[in-house]
């Protein structure tokens, strides 16, 4: 009974959207009135959301391939660390974007790149900085993971044995080992980066305003536009999640000795 009203709780909004995205008019009714589709073809030839999902395309995909380049080879180092106190230490620092509000971060940018020294508040790349630094903690804790549960210690000792070097190891046993968590991982970053808004909507600039915050403004049109443009959204969070379950459930067909 409580998963049914908890599942009510979360798809009656989703629901209420998707139905309104085909409302011709929806004005303080509990449905909308009269049918149309003409409201996804505005969101497709809006210039403000079309900037808007480009901005969102590029960011994202700088995001992925940072927060990979930073953290699978500060994953290993972890995995691999003797001493506890470094590895507490990085492990903390790499997870206080989770505890941390990115209201706190977003004002934290404001103060330090809106300066004469550090003039770049509004810049692209410095919103792809704030979404690498809030979703390098998920990738990290998936790889620190799932390198304990591959048990890759055993097989770096092996091919140690074989004559492999340091090099060899990580590029040839370590890399394709880990490709299921890595791509899980990503996707996961991915979706998370397409529906940040806290922070993006401190640091954006007017041109570089990624997709949520575009949402947000248009709320304060017609009900249908925003509707259709939030279901887009949704869609493509779904698609993400939908690829993150396939990926995960390859990634634990490996780890349980399967073939992917």
């Amino acid at each position: 009974m409580i998963v049914l009203i908890y599942l009510i709780y979360l798809f009656t909004p989703i629901a209420l959207l998707f139905i309104g995205s085909f409302g011709e008019y929806w004005t303080n009714t509990l449905m909308p009135t009269g049918l149309t589709g003409n409201w996804y073809l505005e969101v497709y030839n809006d210039p403000s959301f079309q900037r808007a999902f480009m901005v969102s395309l590029r960011v994202t995909l700088a995001c992925c391939a940072i927060v990979t380049l930073v953290t699978t080879p500060l994953a290993y180092a972890l995995y691999n660390s003797a001493a506890r106190g470094v590895n507490f230490a990085v492990r903390l620092v790499a997870l206080l974007p989770i505890a941390a509000p990115p209201l706190v971060l977003g004002f934290g940018f404001i103060l330090v790149f809106s300066s004469d020294a550090l003039p770049y508040l509004g810049s692209t790349w410095l919103l792809v900085l704030g979404h690498v630094v809030l979703t390098i903690p998920y990738l990290l804790q998936t790889l620190v993971s799932d390198m304990r549960h591959l048990k890759l210690a055993q097989l770096e000792i092996s091919a140690e044995s074989l004559g492999a070097s340091f090099s060899q190891r990580f590029f040839d046993v370590v890399l394709p080992t880990l490709r299921h968590s890595l791509a899980s991982g990503l996707i996961m970053v991915a979706a998370l980066s397409i529906g940040e808004f806290q922070l993006s909507n401190l640091i954006a600039g007017f041109l570089s305003r990624p997709y949520p915050v575009v949402l947000l403004q248009a709320f304060y049109g017609a009900t249908g536009f925003a509707c259709a443009a939030t279901v887009v959204l949704l869609a493509l969070a779904l698609l993400a999640a939908a690829g993150g379950a396939i990926t995960a459930r390859s990634a634990s067909r490996v780890r349980g000795g399967q073939p992917a």
